[in-house]
């Protein structure tokens, strides 16, 4: 392995074990020395790759959003599957991370503080919209696809975040995301019909 490959590895392992402490114990749990143990390398080396604890965390943050393109890409090729469930398994795959990660969730939602570089976030945010955008084609003409995708994708975080608040638990609600997110989808879906016509 060269020291290309070796550098890359290094930051792979210590975004890898991040994820795993905030995972378990949220953003105070995240400590660049602490990362470092437990990816096996020097105490400075963290600092070769991050400037700091932010840094670290936005680089988190965009891991999230490219893991999540990855899963909408593999949806979008999947010749099994209609083109409506295509949309309603995406639309699934955001609450499924908001309650197996719900630190990692919040993180990729949230303004990256500090020095932290927000693009990152932002372009890999982008491109994981980009690729729901194009599952969403599937089911509306080109032109309506791109507003369709935002209601969906706000919808659906929107129910994600009132699931984690808990009031969606309440005697008010009693409801879940995905009974708020299937709603959503059937009246896209009716509109994204009716606009056929």
């Amino acid at each position: 392995m060269n020291r290309k490959e070796s550098a890359a590895a290094t930051r792979r392992a210590l975004i890898d074990q991040a994820a795993q402490l905030l995972d378990g114990g949220g953003l105070d749990a995240v400590t660049l020395r602490e990362v470092g143990a437990r990816a096996g390398v020097s105490r400075g080396a963290p600092y070769r790759h991050f400037a700091d604890k932010e840094g670290l965390l936005t680089a988190v943050a965009a891991d999230g959003w490219s893991r999540l393109e990855d899963e909408m890409r593999e949806l979008n090729a999947d010749p099994g599957l209609s083109p409506l469930e295509k949309v309603r398994k995406a639309l699934t795959t955001v609450v499924t991370l908001s309650r197996q990660q719900p630190h990692l969730y919040r993180l990729m939602f949230r303004p990256p503080e500090g020095d932290g570089d927000a693009s990152a976030v932002s372009l890999a945010a982008q491109r994981m919209c980009d690729e729901f955008r194009g599952i969403v084609v599937g089911i509306a003409d080109h032109e309506d696809a791109e507003r369709y995708a935002a209601m969906l994708l706000t919808g659906v975080h929107g129910a994600a975040g009132l699931e984690m608040s808990g009031l969606l638990r309440t005697d008010k609600w009693q409801t879940t995301a995905e009974e708020l997110t299937e709603s959503l989808l059937a009246l896209i879906d009716d509109a994204a019909r009716r606009g056929h016509d």
